[in-house]
Order: structure tokens, then C-alpha cells, then sequence
């Protein structure tokens, strides 16, 4: 019974990742096609392959949009965690008075909907010259993930022993050196899956990019939609651009899967 039920989780699983892979395979598989047959029903699936869609892609200048991706991703994770970290270390291992309505108060600002508050950030950015602006856009990103990188943050600090912090404070260590020497390497693996989590919040974020930016600042998720107009969707060059618009996330992905599994697993075992 025991090696049944081996097998049949094993099959269910394999099933389950099939699942999960098949749109990815897909849209790979149609990017190089020719729109002809990638627009064909019912799919044929012996067609001439080549990277033709991937160099109209470039020629559209998919290169630019994926710069400002890359700019507003990295510069927002790096200042939603110099903002996260020492915020969460003050409401966990140096908590301070009423640090459920600090919490509350933090993530109350993921209760309004974007929608709501675009009009106000709109007319911000646009009386301070910062509409279109690459560096506006990382700011907005960091301030969206902020409440829960804190969050997070918050939690695996509550993980780290306090006689670690207060063996490090009875040697003489200060503030700072307690924070960057001691707690902080025990807590690579969250740092790394909140630095993730973030960086794929700014990287797929869409309804901010579309309605603050034109040109300049215009991240990958809006050109992508742009391939959809009144002439039809062009489903080979689509596929082909959004393969090189999940690649950046699958590879930071792949590269954390470690640190991101530890981190995520931090504090399920007591």
C-alpha cells in the first residue's frame, strides 16, 4: 500500500508540473512559428521553426523597455529592503509600543485599490515633472512593496533567537554592528525571497506603467499589450516577447531557488 501510494503521488505530481509547464512550453513553441501558422485552428504542430519573430521584437526596440524593467525592479528591491530591514527589525527583536497598529497601519495601505489613488499620484508626478520618468517609477514600486516586504521581514526576524542578540550586546556590540554582523547573515535565505518577491511585483506590474508613462519610462508588461491592436494579435511575435520577458524571472528564480525555498520555509518548523 505504502509503495502504491508512492506511486500515485509521484504520477499526480508529475501530472501537476506537466500542467504547470505546458503554457510556458506553448507560448515557446509558438514563438518560433510564422504568424500564419501560429494563428492556425485547429494548432498544427509539425511547422517550420526559426528566430525570425525574436529579431522583429528587437526591431521594435524591446531592448529600451526591458532596461527600464530592469532599472525600476532592481532600484525599487534594493530600496524596499534598506527600508524593510531596519523597520522590521524595530517591530521584532527591538519592538516597540503598539507594534499591532504599526502593522495594521502598513498594511492598510495595500487596502486601496491602485485605481483609487492614480488620480492623486497622477496629478503628483505631473506638478513635479516626474510623469515618464524611470526614477519616479521605482519610487512608486518600492512604496507598493514596502508594507509587504515589512511584513515578511518582520516575521523572519521573530525567528532569530534573542541570546544571539544579547550575547552580541553584552560583547559590545552597537546597534549597527549587531544588526549588519550578526542578524542579518542568519537571515539570507529571507532577505533573498523577499528580494524576489519584490523584484517580480515591479517586474509584471502593468496598470501603473500604462497610465504614468508614454515612451521614456515604459516598462516591458505595457509593450507587450501593444502587439494587440485593431489589425488582429499577432500571436508568434507575442509569444516571442513575452519568452524574453519571463526569462529575467525565471533566472533570478533559478539562481535563489535555495535561499528562496529556506526563506520561505523559515518559521514552519518551530
Amino acid at each position: 500500500m505504502r509503495k502504491t501510494r508512492g506511486i500515485l503521488i509521484t504520477a499526480m505530481t508529475w501530472v501537476l508540473v506537466l500542467m504547470f509547464f505546458f503554457p510556458i512550453g506553448w507560448m515557446v513553441f509558438t514563438s518560433l512559428k510564422s504568424e500564419g501558422d501560429a494563428a492556425l485552428i485547429p494548432p498544427r504542430f509539425i511547422a517550420d521553426l526559426s528566430f525570425d519573430q525574436y529579431a522583429i521584437v528587437f526591431e521594435r526596440g524591446m531592448g529600451a523597455y526591458l532596461l527600464n524593467s530592469l532599472t525600476a525592479s532592481v532600484g525599487s528591491t534594493i530600496l524596499v529592503l534598506l527600508l524593510a530591514i531596519p523597520a522590521a527589525y524595530g517591530l521584532s527583536i527591538r519592538p516597540i509600543k503598539k507594534v499591532k497598529d504599526v502593522l495594521f497601519f502598513f498594511i492598510s495601505t495595500r487596502f486601496l485599490p491602485a485605481a483609487a489613488s492614480i488620480l492623486p499620484v497622477f496629478f503628483i508626478l505631473k506638478s513635479v515633472g516626474a510623469l515618464d520618468n524611470i526614477t519616479a517609477m521605482t519610487f512608486l514600486y518600492a512604496a507598493m512593496n514596502l508594507p509587504i516586504a515589512v511584513w515578511m521581514m518582520r516575521s523572519f526576524f521573530n525567528e532569530v533567537p534573542l541570546e544571539i542578540v544579547e550575547a552580541a550586546q553584552i560583547d559590545g556590540a552597537n546597534l549597527r554592528t549587531e544588526l549588519v554582523r550578526v542578524v542579518l547573515p542568519i537571515l539570507l535565505p529571507g532577505i533573498a525571497a523577499v528580494a524576489l518577491i519584490c523584484f517580480i511585483f515591479s517586474w509584471n506590474e502593468y496598470f501603473l506603467a500604462t497610465l504614468l508613462t508614454t515612451f521614456q519610462a515604459r516598462t516591458t508588461p505595457p509593450f507587450l499589450a501593444s502587439f494587440v491592436d485593431g489589425r488582429g494579435q499577432f500571436l508568434a511575435v507575442l509569444s516571442a516577447a513575452a519568452t524574453i520577458a519571463v526569462l529575467p524571472v525565471i533566472i533570478a528564480g533559478w539562481a535563489a531557488q535555495k535561499q528562496l525555498v529556506r526563506g520561505l520555509a523559515m518559521g514552519a518548523v518551530k
